[in-house]
């Protein structure tokens, strides 16, 4: 009896750690496994591709094959010819790189306009096994001749349905009740991007939690919306109390140095973290406030994390500072609605933006005219005029050093009432800048440890 017991306790403990194991290899045919790059739309980045990079990796694509092409969608820095010319630089380093002989596209919103020019030239489409526009252009033949999976949103900004679009004989999925941004974002679409490079449907849609110890985080930092490096800083990692978002050490978990103002510079990382526990990384640069990003755990590797700040005279720039109140930029990969919940303090703030008639993303939140008052009945219109972004009119008392705490809750429209919190020092804006990014997913359990006994009763 005791040796049925013990083998029943091993039989278990190895069904707990194979489930929290990524999947071996990817399904389907190992010609299916090539190098996947994104391109970002008009004021996006890598951001974009970082949960579906999380999801490839869930069901085993190796790491060391996805990639994001990062650009000036402005075009103020390079023209799009120029622009073509990097990206089929890139391709090609790609496939050096990988030894593939060609690799998967992907282009969302402008990026498919990108993706169009570039796969027009014969010899440049001759690179590309098979491509995936989303949100973006239509056409009247596939891309280059390329294989191709056009996703759609069903909902406009405004909510209204799109009209209908289409490539011409290419594989066209529209996803109800989905949004622009949302679409490069969502799971739904990750499952049809998957079942196209491979033939098969994905293990699961899931960001998969693996191992607390075993998370590593990497990205850039990069002046927004340009994409280009912030030359010369400092990278600085720190544990914080989930509670309060203040530090738990004196010294940071920690430290990277960067340098460079070009489109690969800003690099930081990998940095090892432990997917449980709560980070601030902020982004130091002589001469400039110190930036404080704060996110919710990393349950898993993450390399293509973003530190957007704005370059001198730059959007971030035209909030009030003073040293009575913070400001904060959240975002999140998936268009807020009135639908979503976003808390502040206790206070949710949507409303001002109610009725949302646009893909917002981006929200720049602060005390307007620094006079200590909140005005929760419109938009300000300097940035509810910029694309994807809006800006509200809210008092957060501040200090410098901190003295309390800023709370961030969302409750958003698809997670069945869950909730993602975000708690961070209440910074005096004259003295820091603040970014608080929010995931653009919610699973039904957020911890490697809960996320143990599910796995083992043969859930996804």
């Amino acid at each position: 009896m005791r040796n049925l017991k013990l083998i029943s306790v091993l039989v278990l403990v190895f069904v707990l750690v194979a489930s929290l194991l990524p999947l071996a290899t990817a399904a389907g045919s190992d010609d299916c496994i090539k190098p996947i790059i994104f391109v970002h739309g008009s004021a996006g980045s890598a951001q974009q591709f970082e949960s579906q990079a999380m999801r490839f990796a869930s069901n085993g694509w190796p790491v060391d094959l996805l990639f994001a092409f990062e650009y000036d969608s402005t075009f103020a820095t390079q023209n799009l010819s120029a622009v073509i010319l990097r990206l089929d630089t890139f391709v090609d380093s790609v496939r050096e790189q990988t030894g593939a002989d060609k690799v998967y596209l992907m282009g969302h919103s402008l990026g498919t306009s990108v993706s169009h020019t570039y796969l027009n030239d014969t010899a440049r489409a001759a690179k590309i096994a098979k491509y995936v526009g989303i949100d973006g252009r239509t056409a009247s033949a596939l891309p280059g001749g390329v294989p191709t999976l056009a996703i759609w949103a069903q909902l406009g900004g405004t909510g209204s349905v799109n009209p209908p679009r289409e490539i011409v004989g290419a594989w066209n999925v529209v996803l109800e009740g989905q949004y622009h941004v949302e679409v490069a974002t969502s799971a739904a679409a990750f499952a049809y991007m998957y079942k196209f490079f491979t033939g098969v449907s994905p293990k699961t849609t899931d960001i998969l939690p693996v191992p607390p110890g075993k998370v590593e985080i990497a990205g850039r930092a990069v002046f927004f919306p340009a994409n280009v490096g912030v030359g010369d800083a400092i990278v600085e990692i720190w544990e914080v109390n989930p509670r309060t978002g203040h530090r738990v050490y004196d010294e940071p978990t920690a430290t990277c140095t960067i340098s460079g103002n070009w489109f690969y510079d800003g690099a930081w990382g990998p940095v090892q973290i432990n997917g449980l526990k709560h980070y601030e990384i902020v982004l130091i640069r002589e001469g400039f406030r110190p930036h404080h990003f704060y996110f919710q755990p990393f349950m898993r590797s993450n390399y293509f994390v973003r530190l957007q700040t704005s370059a001198p005279g730059g959007i971030g720039y035209y909030m009030n500072m003073s040293d009575n109140h913070s400001n904060l930029v959240i975002s999140r990969q998936n268009e807020w609605r009135d639908s979503d919940v976003l808390e502040i303090n206790g206070v949710n703030v949507l409303p001002a933006l109610a009725p949302i008639r646009k893909n917002l993303i981006g929200l720049f939140v602060y005390d307007k005219d620094a006079d200590g008052i909140s005005n929760l009945t419109a938009p300000i219109p300097y940035y509810h005029a910029v694309t994807f972004m809006s800006g509200i009119d809210f008092f957060m008392p501040a200090a410098d050093p901190p003295d309390g705490t800023i709370s961030v809750v969302v409750t958003p429209r698809w997670g069945g009432g869950k909730r993602q919190v975000i708690n961070l020092p209440n910074w005096a804006s004259s003295e820091h800048a603040i970014s608080v990014i929010v995931n653009d997913y919610v699973q039904e359990i957020d911890s490697w440890t809960k996320y143990v006994p599910r796995q083992a009763a043969g859930r996804k």
